[in-house]
């Protein structure tokens, strides 16, 4: 079935469950941070080494206001600021590795999350979400290439996993 076969409702029903589902997800991670700091890093992990400028449209914040946010995740290691090597009048603010294992463990679980709750699933429904996942695949790179990131795959791999 092609989404012009679907029922006119289809979609927005579909897009609702799915920001349900995400909403909640988020709200089951740690509150050790503001979304918007966990977002930055995953941001930083995904992309590489980026300008205050762009991170602050990347996340859709002021640029004072990252500057603020940059400031105390640098203070507690997560990041840190060097010099541009192709132009020494830009600084970027890069991941450590601290940074980098943060956003590695929350991914972790947030994916055990899910796992506990596809667990409860019945076979059929399990089988369902597996017969989706090459559709849910697509989604995500289409958001990805919304947000003008491309196809490139999260924290450098190709796995459903590290995804």
């Amino acid at each position: 079935m092609t989404v012009s076969e679907m029922p006119a409702d289809a979609p927005a029903a579909i897009g609702a469950v799915l920001y349900d589902l995400a909403t909640r997800a988020a709200r089951r991670l740690p509150r050790d941070m503001s979304l918007t700091s966990a977002a930055t890093l995953a941001t930083l992990q995904r992309t590489g080494p980026r300008r205050i400028t762009d991170l602050a449209m990347a996340e859709r914040v002021t640029q004072p206001a990252m500057t603020a946010l940059v400031r105390v995740m640098e203070e507690s290691g997560l990041v840190q600021r060097r010099g541009d090597p192709s132009d020494r009048r830009v600084t970027l603010v890069w991941l450590t590795e601290a940074g980098a294992e943060y956003v590695r463990r929350r991914r972790r679980l947030g994916i055990q999350a899910f796992e506990r709750l596809i667990g409860g699933l019945g076979g059929g429904e399990a089988e369902a979400l597996l017969a989706a996942l090459p559709a849910l695949e697509h989604l995500a790179e289409l958001e990805r290439a919304d947000r003008g990131e491309g196809s490139e795959q999260q924290l450098g791999s190709g796995s459903a996993e590290s995804r």
